[in-house]
């Protein structure tokens, strides 16, 4: 672990610099970077502490803390979730997070996440789909064209290979806006009127809406066999998006399933209902996709390793760079013994 200087000050990466960082890399390497953490992170899931996210319920959204450590660092995330902020002309989503020493307890990272959780959302979804995806899969569905939709795409592309997404949402000027984007990427996109004009001839369907509530994006008989579904819309409580009849018929595969069991799809199921845990899989102690005709489903809420491995991902990149300030963000007097004294020298 990087310690603060001796003045104790703390790197902070702002939106600004944080946007400056990724195209410095590139968003398609940053992805597979990202990617690579994550994955080296669910390899080391037993060492971590676990806990379901600390959510703050109201009727327009959730606020929600993240927290979690390996033994050597300690990270957390704070994130909203506003689906009403969009028509107030509001990012639905916006987070923070920081990285500390578990020695000292220092922080040692403080980072916007709002730009950061879109891209290790995207690399988780891409290295779950290296998995569980049909082999050679390259056209995806993507329901839902907001935010989150162009780093799903890039994601896919960079990761697993794709060649063609389908673009669909009920709103016609997000589905405008996400091909506007996409077009210079190297990709085929397809916008589509209707959601089974999008599914047709793919092998991923990813579904990534925002509206707090139990809907019904994909029914049960728009989805066939041999397909992989990236759910990752519903992650909250009372907020879904796939019919039950569709977890019933696929294999559902999970981050860390106390957490999902209240957020994800499966919060429509029993809770004795059977789910795999993705580190599992990684590590070859549970099977993942067996056959071509399998339906995988990752039921997708996002969990705080994650956000540690991105945290991570960022403190490492910025070493030697110009992509971050430093804040005076800890009380640091000669005398550890003497916060008083600190505060009235500063008088003078």
């Amino acid at each position: 672990m990087t310690l603060p200087s001796h003045k104790a000050l703390v790197p902070f990466v702002s939106v600004d610099n944080m946007m400056r960082l990724v195209h410095d890399i590139g968003i398609e390497a940053m992805l597979r970077d990202l990617a690579e953490y994550i994955e080296a992170d669910f390899k080391r899931w037993e060492l971590f502490d676990k806990t379901p996210r600390v959510a703050s319920h109201s009727e327009v959204g959730v606020i929600e803390l993240m927290p979690t450590s390996d033994g050597e660092a300690y990270g957390f995330k704070y994130v909203n979730g506003h689906p009403k902020n969009t028509s107030e002309g509001l990012q639905t989503v916006t987070a923070f997070g920081l990285l500390a020493d578990v020695y000292t307890g220092y922080p040692v990272l403080l980072t916007e996440m709002t730009m950061l959780t879109a891209l290790r959302t995207a690399a988780t979804s891409a290295m779950v789909a290296k998995h569980l995806a049909p082999k050679g899969s390259d056209t995806m569905a993507m329901i839902g064209n907001g935010a989150q939709s162009e780093f799903q795409t890039l994601a896919m592309k960079a990761i697993c290979g794709l060649k063609t997404v389908r673009l669909y949402d009920k709103d016609p000027a997000a589905t405008e806006k996400c091909a506007r984007n996409l077009a210079a990427v190297g990709l085929e996109v397809v916008c589509c009127s209707t959601p089974e004009e999008a599914i047709e001839g793919a092998q991923i369907l990813t579904t990534c809406t925002a509206d707090k509530q139990n809907a019904t994006i994909l029914t049960d008989n728009m989805v066939g066999a041999g397909v992989h579904i990236n759910a990752i819309g519903g992650d909250c409580p009372g907020k879904t998006e796939l019919a039950a009849g569709i977890l019933t018929r696929a294999d559902v595969f999970v981050e860390f399933p106390p957490q999902t069991r209240v957020e994800g799809e499966i919060q429509q199921m029993p809770d004795d209902f059977e789910v795999t845990e993705l580190w599992q899989v990684i590590l070859e102690q549970k099977p993942g996709r067996r056959d071509n005709k399998q339906i995988t489903l990752f039921d997708s809420v996002g969990f705080a390793i994650e956000d540690f491995s991105a945290l991570r991902y960022i403190r490492d990149r910025i070493k030697d760079t110009e992509f971050f300030i430093d804040l005076d963000m800890l009380a640091d007097p000669d005398d550890p013994r003497d916060l008083f004294g600190m505060l009235q020298r500063a008088e003078h």
